[in-house]
């Protein structure tokens, strides 16, 4: 089985609506297609429902009974699903103080996440900002934002990897009060303050002492987020994550990478009140193929990983 770094993935978005959790659930089937077992997580908390996508319609064990200690492992946890090879562990939304766990329950949900037997394991976040979104974006060393060509999609998508990265910077220098009050300035700065960009943000880092500018720049560079536009309906939509990009390579100093887009297809859209047959009859459609380049993205790029990890744990390469 992979190590942590390479399969455990995190699907987050700024705005509720614009498909996440359909993409989750048709990610992890179609790498589920190809033979790799894929465990899905609803850790949308809050709100809960890729259990109703997947067809169940009253979950035995959910991620609650988890964080609740009625269940030790999370194996316990883990229900079939339609689809050969694809796992699911269900959210739940209807017992008081689930949606925000303390930090002792995070850490629980990460330290068992580790142990879990899959190739991939993919987490569908709920919608938004709020601390337990991020923290489960942020914990995954791989990342994929989905949004939708609409304005208010862009700028939310925008609005969480902003909120996101200034998270991961509080978190990692947060034993450095200097570093700390720079970062507070710069996320809450508008245009025309003495700190209001990462540019900006880099130059005041300069005057702190060991290295912290080298630091924060190579903390950066090593933020990789992808992102996936859903829902395109047409060629000039197709240019939105590139202006996505465009906007946090000027704003955030951050590389986002397209990992790809989803037409608009009218088969899938019709088949969201019965996901489940539309995923076991494996129906050809425009977005099935979409999600099959994706994937296909991802195991390349695995593979790629995988040869270079080889090649530095091999003999003679220096490696310890």
């Amino acid at each position: 089985m992979k190590e942590i770094q390479d399969k455990l993935w995190a699907i987050g978005g700024g705005k509720g609506g614009v498909g996440k959790s359909v993409v989750s659930i048709m990610i992890g089937s179609t790498l589920a297609r190809q033979g790799k077992k894929v465990i899905l997580v609803d850790a949308d908390l809050g709100g809960s429902n890729l259990h109703t996508l997947a067809g169940i319609k009253y979950p035995v064990y959910t991620l609650a009974d988890f964080i609740q200690r009625k269940v030790e492992n999370l194996e316990e946890v883990l229900m079939d699903t339609a689809v050969e090879n694809m796992k699911l562990i269900c959210g739940a939304d209807d017992i008081l103080g689930i949606a925000n766990p303390k930090s002792t329950q995070k850490t629980r949900i990460f330290n068992h996440l580790t142990t879990l037997e899959a190739d991939y394991i993919l987490l569908d976040l709920g919608a938004g900002t709020s601390f337990t979104s991020m923290d489960f974006f942020l914990y995954a060393p791989n990342k994929i934002v989905v949004l939708t060509p609409q304005i208010t999609s862009i700028q939310n998508a925008y609005g969480f990897i902003k909120a996101s990265m200034y998270r991961a910077l509080n978190q990692h220098f947060r034993k450095d009060p200097q570093a700390r009050e720079l970062i507070k300035m710069a996320s809450a700065a508008v245009d025309g303050e003495s700190i209001d960009s990462l540019d900006k943000l880099k130059e005041a880092f300069m005057a702190l002492e060991d290295n912290q500018a080298e630091e924060l720049n190579t903390f950066i560079k090593d933020l990789r987020i992808k992102i996936i536009v859903n829902m395109v309906r047409n060629v000039r939509e197709r240019n939105v994550g590139q202006i996505v990009s465009t906007v946090a390579r000027n704003y955030l100093c951050l590389e986002l990478e397209n990992l790809g887009i989803i037409e608009y297809d009218k088969i899938l859209s019709q088949s969201i009140n019965n996901m489940a047959p539309f995923l076991q009859e494996q129906r050809d459609s425009i977005a099935a193929t979409s999600f099959y380049d994706i994937v296909c993205t991802l195991l390349e790029e695995d593979e790629k990983t995988e040869k270079l990890s080889l090649q530095m744990t091999a003999p003679g390469t220096g490696s310890f």
